[in-house]
């Protein structure tokens, strides 16, 4: 009998396929777990996947008397109470570094999307006004990317991919995060430092209580008027109400968002900006992003129901 995994957040089914051919999925949904299934047979999960930024907390977990192993599906673990767990000696497992490339590439994007102003480019001919030689302030010149100086907070499996893509721009790259690591950027000892330096400040910082809006009006203000902010991180990092602020009073310049506080709704103040630049969070949306993805969760599943410890358990838990 195939061991029981219960689908704890909603997923596409397709992205689903490889763990059916292994696991018997209790597949929720998305719905509350009780809502669909009896509670005798949630009582016998030993291990649930989940989205890491779904909310899991201990109440939840109690509903599993025998679970053992949540497992997210991609590098994110934002939404699991990790105490929470590792009181019920839960292990929690995540995909670190999975998508790091294709979240770095998204991330280069958005920052030449919206420092070069794509977007108003491709409406600027579009719209016919380029053929009619009619001018527009939106298309005056911006700075390149050769000594422009980009700042990455947060130095994990993606912060340093965005950093060698930056620094293969010919940019200027500095850092700030928790551990100062031997690589050839610029340390800098706060974030505070950082803004004050750069012009691009790029949020690869992973999310949780302790950056709940870090990049608040202050932040913003250090970029200065030429800065552009990008956010492949979480929504939750950024305080958005002092971003839209910060976008219509022209303190800083553009911004690129994957992600936003409130998924999947961005703020209509945000979208009616035109210098801003929006992808609905799919920086690890890639196919070769989603088999690493996969691959690591079918090694957390395994290892556990065959006893043996995580090999990509999240280490603080």
């Amino acid at each position: 009998m195939a061991d029981k995994v219960l689908i704890y957040s909603r997923f596409p089914k397709s992205m689903m396929a490889r763990f059916a051919e292994r696991f018997e999925l209790l597949d929720t949904g998305g719905k509350p777990a009780r809502e669909v299934f009896p509670a005798d047979e949630l009582g016998g999960i030993r291990a649930l996947l989940t989205a890491g930024g779904s909310p899991l907390g201990g109440e939840a977990m109690d509903l599993f008397p025998k679970l053992g192993a949540i497992v997210c599906y991609g590098t994110g673990y934002d939404g699991v109470d990790l105490k929470a767990a590792a009181a019920r000696n839960i292990a929690v497992g995540h995909s670190p570094g999975a998508n790091a490339a294709s979240v770095a590439d998204i991330a280069m994007t958005l920052m030449l999307a919206t420092t070069r102003r794509i977007l108003v480019a491709d409406q600027y001919v579009r719209s016919g006004d380029w053929a009619a030689s009619k001018q527009s302030p939106m298309m005056r010149p911006q700075a390149g990317m050769p000594g422009r100086r980009i700042g990455v907070y947060g130095m994990g499996e993606i912060g340093r991919k965005i950093a060698a893509r930056c620094a293969a721009f010919e940019s200027e790259v500095g850092y700030f995060s928790r551990t100062k690591y031997d690589l050839p950027y610029q340390y800098f000892p706060s974030l505070e430092a950082l803004a004050d330096w750069c012009s691009v400040l790029m949020i690869a910082v992973r999310a949780g209580v302790e950056t709940q809006h870090v990049v608040n009006a202050d932040i913003l203000r250090r970029l200065g008027a030429d800065g552009h902010v990008v956010n492949i991180s979480r929504g939750s990092v950024i305080d958005e109400k002092a971003l839209v602020a910060a976008l219509t009073d022209k303190t800083i310049a553009g911004a690129g968002l994957d992600v936003f506080e409130k998924e999947p709704h961005a703020p209509d103040a945000l979208t009616a900006l035109p210098n801003v630049v929006f992808a609905p969070h799919i920086g690890g949306h890639t196919l070769d992003s989603h088999v690493a993805m996969q691959n690591c969760v079918l090694a957390n599943l395994t290892a556990f129901f065959e006893g043996k410890p995580l090999p990509y358990a999240v280490k603080s838990a």
